[in-house]
């Protein structure tokens, strides 16, 4: 199961108590102090690991402490530091405050971590000539996990374009295919091969309807992850299986990536014209390249293959070019 937000509440662990003690012996009856000092609090520590994929074991553990130190005691014996607790994240994973929606840290390369709930400090004991002091608090936060896929190629489209059927054709990914909307729910990762030395990551994005920057259809998740990615595949049903006009797809699908934001809009795009194996596609393709004569197109079949080889190559220049 692929999830990509989590809400989940971290405390970090308190710090120990210093002792309060006295030394005493024959020699000196008053004594003297020596009481240690308190233990400081564990931190929770958030560590990106590439064998992390989803955020689905958060919605599991939706509460993460970090152990407390330990007490101080006589003979000047410092308490136990509490250990550090380390919480695996997938690569890509933006960490927010939910309070206020600010963003504590965006984790995008393996074996990067960040300190975000601190553990407080262990109180002094007595031995230094000062009262034993209580530890402090550890910091206790709610934040918001939300992930971004990291992959250099996104494969955009309407419901039902044919998303999932050229990812399966191009790489090993085994999406479901079915022959109605909405048929992914989730986006889905594959590795592209053209030759031994040349492969890029590309990730098919759940079908965008209008109004999806505004949440409509889930559209706003989904387009969070084709924020990272160097190149667009926009795929258009140019054979109008769906009773769509493939002219206002293309336009409509634009203008969502465009209100979602100015950087996506921007990305270079690779456009492909599916379905070329339907014997409508004929007339929708000249009507597409009237009205978008400067726009560069691949027609392909996501069923027989055709031109699908013509368009990785194209996409595989752009991400080259862009690194």
């Amino acid at each position: 199961m692929f999830i990509d937000e989590a809400k989940i509440y971290l405390k970090a662990g308190d710090g120990a108590k210093g002792c309060h003690s006295f030394y005493r012996d024959k020699i000196n009856r008053m004594g003297r102090p020596d009481g240690g000092p308190g233990g400081d609090g564990g931190d929770i520590v958030f560590v990106v690991d590439e064998n992390v994929h989803t955020l689905l074991d958060f919605r599991y553990q939706q509460h993460i402490k970090a152990p407390s130190g330990m007490h101080g005691s006589s003979n000047h014996k410092k308490g136990h530091r509490g250990a550090d607790r380390f919480v695996k994240i997938p690569p890509g994973t933006v960490i927010k405050n939910a309070a206020n929606g600010l963003v504590i840290r965006d984790l995008v390369n393996i074996g990067e971590s960040i300190i975000v709930a601190k553990g407080g400090m262990g109180g002094h004991g007595n031995s230094r000539g000062r009262d034993a002091a209580p530890g402090g608090l550890g910091e206790e936060w709610t934040v918001l996990l939300e992930l971004k896929l990291i992959a250099d190629v996104g494969i955009i489209g309407y419901p039902n374009a044919g998303k999932s059927t050229l990812i399966s054709k191009i790489s090993s990914a085994h999406p479901k295919i079915a022959n109605y909307p909405f048929t992914t729910k989730a986006p889905v990762l594959g590795v592209v091969k053209l030759y031994d030395d040349a492969h890029f990551v590309v990730a098919e994005i759940p079908g965008l309807i209008e109004g999806a920057h505004e949440g409509r259809g889930l559209g706003d998740r989904f387009l969070r992850h084709v924020e990272r990615t160097k190149v667009l595949i926009h795929l258009v049903d140019i054979a109008a299986c769906e009773g769509r006009d493939p002219v206002d797809d293309y336009r409509i699908l634009n203008h969502e990536l465009a209100a979602y934001s100015g950087e996506l809009a921007k990305k270079p795009q690779v456009v492909a014209l599916n379905k070329i194996d339907m014997p409508e596609s004929k007339e929708y393709i000249g009507k597409f390249k009237k009205k978008f004569p400067r726009v560069r197109t691949f027609p392909i079949s996501g069923v027989t293959g055709d031109g699908i080889r013509a368009l990785l190559e194209a996409v595989y220049k752009k991400v080259i070019n862009t690194k």
